[in-house]
């Protein structure tokens, strides 16, 4: 590797494994170089077996790409170039030159300790550091961190490469010019980000974890089939919330039809599970309906409430169309 910190590349993804393969292909696909850093000393047959199968998973998966049609065939080996494996004597070097740097080795505390103990002592002051973790939480790892001011959690959905949207969850003491510079970098390589607070689960997983651990019971139940489950997902629940938020989606049928909705599943299912939070009576009780009161959890005053629906409209017919689920009208005479 050269010697001359300004050829390295500018991001760094420790820990070598399918998260860190995924963040390097999402970076390299975007045009930059990124160091892969495996920090394990390894021996070199152990080593070169884990170069190997990281490169060829990272050449496998734009290989997918392209037989999709989402890039040229030609370009697979130009992009895999980008990315710069790194074995542990060579992190130090690496982590010195970045900028951006991501925490991706095991999900256990003892794991995070040791990786952090290097990039402290081997990453540069203006460095952002990054965790991948999807089940510890920010506030805890700051603890490990020599800057914490220049800390966060940062949450990738699988396959990091394709999916946009990205999780960041801050500290209190997470500076907000870092938290700019972050989604910043993050938008220039086309990702989405959100951010969240220090709160178990992020946004998706947390909202996710429930609607598979239903689907699971209502099987469980005799409720309904698996194939049946994942038909009515697919184009009836995902197809609205693909073309609405979530919380869009309660204002624009009504905050009283998820209040009324909630008391009647509550009584008949299992109140643990569908009682609704005390912010959906408040709002009812105080007629902040969603869009057809003018507010709910979004404000509708002064908004042009006609072309809005049209939008919403227009969203959700985009995705009929993509399913390949909608159809012209019947044929008639016309007048």
């Amino acid at each position: 590797m050269a010697n001359d910190a300004a050829a390295l590349p500018r991001f760094a993804a420790v820990g070598a494994g399918r998260m860190g393969r995924g963040i390097a292909i999402a970076f390299a696909y975007a045009g930059h170089r990124i160091s892969l850093i495996d920090l394990r000393q390894r021996s070199e047959d152990a080593w070169q077996r884990l170069r190997d199968e990281a490169r060829a998973e990272i050449k496998a998966s734009l290989a997918g790409l392209a037989q999709l049609g989402v890039l040229d065939a030609r370009q697979i080996e130009s992009i895999a170039a980008r990315v710069d494996l790194v074995d542990a004597a060579a992190a130090p070097q690496a982590l010195a030159a970045a900028e951006l740097v991501f925490e991706g080795v095991p999900e256990t505390m003892e794991a995070k300790r040791e990786a952090f103990e290097q990039l402290n002592r081997h990453c540069r002051d203006d460095a952002i550091l990054t965790s991948t973790t999807s089940s510890i939480l920010v506030t805890q790892l700051a603890a490990l961190v020599r800057l914490p001011a220049r800390f966060l959690n940062m949450h990738w959905l699988n396959p990091a490469y394709v999916i946009p949207v990205v999780e960041l969850s801050c500290h209190p003491g997470t500076e907000a010019g870092v938290l700019a510079r972050t989604k910043a970098l993050m938008e220039d390589i086309g990702k989405l980000p959100v951010v969240c607070g220090a709160s178990p689960g992020y946004i998706v997983p947390r909202l996710q974890a429930l609607v598979m651990n239903e689907a699971a019971r209502m099987i469980e139940e005799g409720a309904a089939t698996a194939e049946e489950i994942d038909k009515a997902t697919r184009y009836g629940l995902g197809l609205r919330f693909a073309a609405l938020g979530v919380v869009e989606f309660i204002d624009f049928g009504g905050c009283d039809i998820l209040h009324h909705a909630s008391r009647e599943m509550s009584a008949s299912l299992d109140a643990g599970r569908y009682t609704a939070p005390a912010i959906v009576g408040r709002m009812v009780e105080e007629g902040r309906l969603g869009l057809k009161s003018g507010s709910g959890f979004y404000d509708y005053q002064g908004r042009d409430i006609a072309a809005y629906r049209r939008d919403v409209l227009s969203r959700t017919l985009g995705e009929l169309r993509h399913a390949g689920l909608w159809r012209a009208p019947a044929n008639e005479t016309l007048p």
